[in-house]
């Protein structure tokens, strides 16, 4: 299911194991590192403390967080009852059943760098890393971006044979209907250890286990070899053997939850409509490069005429079993983004609803945590007009920053401000028009805001105001001239 491509910018901070969750193979190798972003964004105030969800961390100049965000930490979407979020994490954990598999759920989103980027092998440069992608508490401490910021950890403790965890991630972000600064992921992994399995004959241990999974009857696309030298290359402490019962284990695994979702969505889409036409379910596997499984594929599937990516999924490279203190251990993993297949199987169309607290949409799901046979689709209760408004300005150098007093300016400033001001009541932000004058080199940059609340209309007069504080604080922030 592939999320709109983003400008180059947001390309870049796709970071690196995003453990594959809603990002696709070709970002990750388009990733370019930046040395300079690292310090690109504006730093908060330097002092004291700040609270989150009832845990105190000291605040220096990296902080980053603002209200709106740290005031959401507490919400845990995926565990709340009959939210369409936990629901959809439910479907999937029921594929893979305890006590092979252990579930994660109440992992504390506030890690240290260490945690989300270190133990991934994240350079020091790297554009995951800088302020304008990512929420720092402090320089140490950040709000993780990705649920692998805890994989190490449960490598190490070493407590199933298998695991999901699922958990709010925290981006600085776009504003649009399928973008939102918090979202959340669930990835899951299944290891084999060389030591326990008979005679040491990891590969025909998988094979074992992929007989005793259930099997399916859905035409599954997957015309390259397990393994290619160039393309999907074999890691050289994995026998060709080892890597090919791997991926069958992880592909008949995931199509099972491909099939549970589809078939539970299409109950639902006749349930709403009985004259839906259906066409049967497709998927098929794609070669794909993520930095820390080898061979590794996306999962695509065939829904309502368009192709959609799903997730991403690989072996897992054998040296992170070796620095989680388990190299005997071999397996794989996948992740992908609970939001964007809950908008699907609900018919979902706007991310914003899922952090809502309108009875008018909760209502609509009261009771399908107990019993997820009555699950239905979303019915709109409501759409208000939109209201549009421009800001223009000049920055204040002939390149893309502020200079002599402002902070430099990335896209995701104005996406944080506007979002910080106007919340929830902004549907999207897209940039409408950049201009650099050719004899000063100054840039001119216009973006255009869509004031919509999901629960009532707004009037222009309100529109207004949320406006003129977004101008105001774009010329205080990074000392921009409004047009």
């Amino acid at each position: 299911m592939k999320i709109p491509s983003r400008s180059a910018q947001s390309t870049l901070k796709q970071h690196a194991l995003a453990l594959f969750v809603g990002s696709s193979a070709a970002t990750f190798k388009s990733l370019r590192i930046c040395t300079q972003c690292r310090h690109n964004s504006t730093a908060a105030q330097s002092s004291e403390e700040v609270e989150l969800a009832g845990r105190s961390y000291s605040k220096d100049d990296w902080h980053n967080v603002p209200s709106t965000i740290a005031s959401s930490i507490s919400r845990r979407l995926h565990i709340q009852k009959d939210h369409p979020i936990s629901i959809t994490r439910a479907i999937i954990e029921s594929q893979f059943p305890s006590p092979t598999y252990k579930y994660y759920n109440d992992f504390f989103p506030a890690v240290s760098t260490l945690q989300n980027f270190d133990s991934l092998g994240f350079p020091a440069d790297h554009p995951g890393r800088s302020r304008t992608d990512t929420y720092y508490i402090n320089k140490e401490t950040v709000l993780r971006t990705h649920t692998s910021a805890h994989q190490a950890d449960v490598f190490r403790a070493n407590e199933s044979e298998g695991y999901l965890i699922s958990a709010d991630v925290y981006r600085r972000d776009a504003i649009d209907r399928s973008h939102y600064p918090i979202f959340h992921q669930i990835e899951g992994a299944r290891t084999w250890d060389r030591k326990r399995v008979p005679n040491g004959d990891l590969a025909a241990a998988v094979w074992r286990d992929l007989e005793n999974l259930p099997k399916h009857d859905i035409t599954v696309e997957d015309p390259n070899p397990p393994i290619h030298p160039e393309r999907n290359p074999l890691q050289s402490k994995h026998s060709a053997e080892e890597a090919e019962a791997i991926a069958a284990h992880l592909k008949r695994s995931l199509e099972l939850v491909v099939v549970e979702l589809f078939a539970r969505a299409k109950k639902a889409a006749i349930a709403a409509n009985p004259d839906f036409v259906d066409n049967p379910l497709k998927v098929r596997w794609v070669e794909a490069y993520f930095p820390f499984t080898s061979p590794s594929w996306e999962l695509e599937i065939f829904w309502q005429g368009d192709w959609l990516e799903v997730l991403g999924s690989g072996v897992v490279k054998q040296e992170i079993m070796t620095n989680a203190g388990v190299s005997s251990q071999s397996g794989w993993a996948f992740g992908m983004g609970l939001e964007r297949l809950a908008m699907l199987l609900f018919e979902i169309p706007d991310i914003r609803l899922f952090w809502s607290q309108d009875e008018r949409f909760l209502g609509q799901f009261r009771g399908v945590s107990d019993d997820l046979d009555n699950l239905k689709r979303f019915v709109p209760f409501s759409k208000h007009p939109a209201c549009y408004k421009d800001v223009a300005f000049w920055l204040r150098s002939s390149s893309s920053s502020a200079t002599g007093g402002g902070s430099i300016f990335h896209e995701n400033d104005i996406m944080e401000i506007v979002r910080d001001i106007g919340g929830d009541v902004v549907e999207d932000v897209s940039k409408v028009d950049e201009f650099t004058h050719p004899k000063s080199g100054r840039k001119s940059l216009c973006y255009r805001i869509n004031y919509r609340s999901l629960e009532r209309t707004l009037t222009n007069a309100e529109a207004n105001e949320y406006h003129e504080q977004v101008r105001k604080t774009l010329v205080e922030k990074f000392g921009v001239e409004l047009r």
